[in-house]
C-alpha cells in the first residue's frame, strides 16, 4: 500500500512532492511525540560529521579523538556511527543528554521535511517499523 502511493507520488514534479511529504510531516509531528518512542535513538545510529564530533567533544568537556574513541567507529562507508545502540546519550526517560548539540543527523531526523524527498522514498519504507512519524507520513500522502 505504501510503495504504490509513493510509486503515484513518484509522477509529480519534484516541488509537488515536497509539498505533499512537508504537510503530512507537519501533521503527523502534530500528533506524534518523539520523546513517547525514541525508538530511532534506541534502534538507529546517525552518522557523525566532524563538526558534530568536535561540537558535542567540546559540550561534554573531552577532546574529539577521545570522543571518537569512546563513543564511534567507522562503517561500511567509512562514516562515523556510535559504537552501540541504544545511543549512550539516551536517558530512561527518552530524553537526550546532549539535546542541545545532538548530530546534525538526529536533529534533522526523521527527514521528511526537506527538499527533494523524492530521494528518500525508499529510505521512508525502510524506516517506517521504526518511526511512527514515517509510518503516519505514509499512511497520510
Amino acid at each position: 500500500m505504501h510503495e504504490q502511493k509513493l510509486n503515484k507520488l513518484a509522477t509529480k514534479s519534484n516541488d509537488e512532492i515536497d509539498e505533499v511529504i512537508n504537510t503530512a510531516h507537519d501533521n503527523a509531528f502534530k500528533k506524534i511525540n518523539c520523546l513517547d518512542c525514541a525508538n530511532c535513538c534506541k534502534t538507529k545510529g546517525p552518522m557523525f560529521t566532524k563538526k558534530d564530533i568536535n561540537r558535542i567533544a567540546r559540550h561534554i568537556g573531552i577532546t574529539p579523538p577521545e570522543f571518537s574513541d569512546k563513543y564511534l567507529e567507522f562503517n561500511e562507508n567509512d562514516d562515523y556511527v556510535l559504537k552501540t545502540t541504544p545511543c549512550s546519550f539516551l536517558g530512561k526517560d527518552n530524553y537526550c543528554s546532549i539535546y542541545e548539540v545532538r548530530p546534525k543527523a538526529c536533529a534533522s531526523y526523521p527527514h521528511t521535511d526537506s527538499r527533494k524527498t523524492r530521494h528518500l522514498f525508499d529510505y521512508m519504507l525502510a524506516h517506517k517499523s521504526t518511526c511512527p512519524a514515517i509510518e503516519d507520513i505514509l499512511d497520510n500522502i
